[in-house]
């Protein structure tokens, strides 16, 4: 039997969680029944998620109390069974484990974080990895920072990509097609590099009159860097939409003209992903994970560059044959990913680490 630390279902759900609830889905129907268990503490907010799971409740404390010590109790008593955990922690003291960790931004990008998050992770992380059997992790590029940083050996790293869910397909919005609009999906997160928005934006406005900006994500968390958006807020051509749920989003990335995603450091990336499954041409850093997810079907711009932002924003807008060529070439390098493909490799290895 396999254990799954369905810890998740407790919290929002952001590119971590969505691996874990969609993985999750995915093993659930790989294995039979009772092959399988999910174990999560009482404060659930994913509510539907979990009763769809078939989740146990246990333990009378919630967070990483409940990970540390109600989880290890639980699962000793029932024969301590190979414990799956997708979101970057897992209970230190429990050794029959597989763990992931989707990247190291706290160490590369540490003002990305609060002071305490930042050093909670930099002492328990290096714990979680020694203790595990195997690890995953999702790219090649999240592989390599890791083994090279914690000096783990590279055999014992998985790479198990991200994917798309099916609800994300093109979508035509009368209202939404009207506007003249680029798309982001940011936070002020130091690593999300959302100023060379702010200031690609200011810079291909002053040649385009009639383009837009709408901006999702929640850009007022006090546990990030924060920066002033005045500007932005009275800005008539800004929308700042904050948090949208799937079926807002889908329609926001079908009918906009490109995606702007001009991150410093990512493990993955999966919203370049989305925008290419609903037929959006994505704009992208040529840095961190972005080449290996995106290869040739994205416009792939220096971070830094200001000027190189302008440019393939304005190219993107104005050749109608360039926008159309990569929503071809976007709509072919999303099958290259999986969920299914993912949770089998995901099984695969468990079964192995099973074995050890």
């Amino acid at each position: 039997m396999f254990a799954v630390n369905a810890r998740f279902l407790t919290q929002p759900i952001t590119g971590v969680q969505r691996f874990a609830l969609e993985i999750s889905r995915e093993l659930q129907l790989l294995c039979h029944k009772d092959e399988l268990k999910f174990f999560a503490p009482h404060n659930v907010l994913l509510e539907s998620e979990a009763q769809e799971l078939g989740v146990e409740i246990i333990g009378s404390h919630t967070g990483h109390l409940w990970e540390q010590f109600d989880l290890p109790r639980h699962l000793k008593k029932i024969g301590s069974p190979l414990l799956l955990n997708f979101c970057n922690t897992a209970p230190v003291l429990y050794s029959n484990k597989i763990s992931t960790l989707h990247d190291i931004t706290y160490i590369r990008y540490p003002k990305s974080y609060s002071n305490a998050f930042r050093y909670f992770y930099r002492f328990l992380i290096p714990l979680v990895l020694k203790s595990s059997k195997l690890l995953f992790t999702v790219s090649d590029f999240s592989k390599a920072e890791i083994s090279n940083y914690y000096r783990i050996p590279n055999q014992k790293i998985t790479v198990v990509y991200n994917a798309v869910g099916c609800n994300f397909h093109p979508q035509s919005n009368e209202n939404l097609n009207k506007e003249n609009y680029l798309l982001a999906v940011s936070s002020v997160k130091e690593c999300k590099n959302f100023e060379m928005i702010v200031k690609a934006f200011e810079g291909v406005s002053k040649q385009m009159d009639n383009l837009k900006l709408f901006i999702v994500g929640d850009l007022k968390s006090g546990s990030f860097s924060s920066m002033d958006l005045n500007a932005l807020t009275g800005n008539s051509r800004v929308k700042l939409l904050g948090r949208v749920s799937d079926s807002e989003l889908v329609d926001l990335y079908s009918n906009a003209l490109a995606f702007l995603f001009p991150s410093l450091y990512e493990g993955f990336g999966i919203p370049v992903l989305e925008a290419q499954s609903c037929g959006c041409p994505v704009i992208a850093s040529n840095v961190a994970s972005m080449p290996e997810v995106l290869v040739e079907s994205a416009d792939l711009v220096n971070p830094h560059n200001i000027d190189d932002w302008i440019h393939a924003i304005c190219n993107i807008v104005t050749d109608t044959d360039h926008r159309n060529q990569l929503k071809e070439l976007g709509f072919r390098n999303v099958e290259r990913f999986s969920w299914k493909q993912s949770a089998n490799k995901v099984l695969n290895r468990a079964a192995e680490g099973a074995k050890k």
